[in-house]
């Protein structure tokens, strides 16, 4: 299973990749904005220069012509970009002809089969159902990726499940257990994955034991 980093935020990028956590990132105007950069070209390409793979910008039209057209600008910023495109009516003709161009397509806020099985045919590399957003007005986030693998693997399709919208350990684990290709994380849940109380309570006490052996506890 593959992680993506859920951020825009340089510093969190380089800490999560010298862990050897981040295959990849994904991003979208809501994240750049937080990070305070009004260069989001500039800021796109120094992730790409750090991650070294996957790394999504969203499209901001609302049109057809309009998302391809600034679809195949951000592709041209550098080679590891994968244009995020909503799925929309607009969006799904924009998906078909950015894949048939040969630039990968991140197909974004998708919250049913129906629509993940649309982008899977429009020729979207990735599809992205928010889990959280679902759970958030009480749906079943994680039975909508559960579907959707199914679905995949019925058929065949290619696209890879990216699970978005993580918003706790359980999320991830959940993910993994289903088959989910890759989650994309915040930063923070990623911190919270390495805590658990009984590696701290056991670190503290194997300190307290080598300061005795130490001469410490005298």
């Amino acid at each position: 299973m593959k992680f993506f980093i859920d951020t825009a935020d340089l510093a969190a990028i380089r800490e999560i990749k010298a862990m050897g956590m981040c295959d990849g990132v994904t991003t979208n105007p809501s994240l750049m904005a937080k990070a305070g950069r009004k260069d989001t070209d500039a800021l796109l390409k120094e992730i790409c220069a750090v991650v070294q793979g996957p790394v999504s910008g969203e499209v901001t039209a609302l049109d057809t012509d309009g998302m391809v057209a600034e679809g195949k600008r951000l592709a041209a910023l550098d080679k590891h970009i994968v244009v995020k495109v909503p799925t929309t009516y607009e969006g799904l003709k924009a998906m078909a002809e950015l894949a048939g161009a040969g630039i990968a397509v991140n197909a974004t806020l998708v919250f049913s089969v129906n629509q993940a099985l649309l982008v899977a045919k429009a020729g979207a590399a990735y599809v992205s159902p928010f889990v959280g957003r679902l759970d958030d007005v009480g749906e079943d986030g994680m039975q909508l990726i559960a579907d959707i693998v199914e679905v995949y693997d019925n058929y065949g399709y290619e696209t890879e499940v990216i699970v978005a919208s993580v918003r706790h350990p359980m999320h991830v684990v959940d993910s993994a257990l289903l088959g989910a290709h890759i989650a994309t994380i915040p930063p923070e849940v990623i911190r919270k994955l390495v805590a658990h109380p009984l590696t701290d309570k056991g670190l503290a006490a194997f300190m307290a034991d080598w300061e005795k052996l130490q001469g410490g506890g005298k």
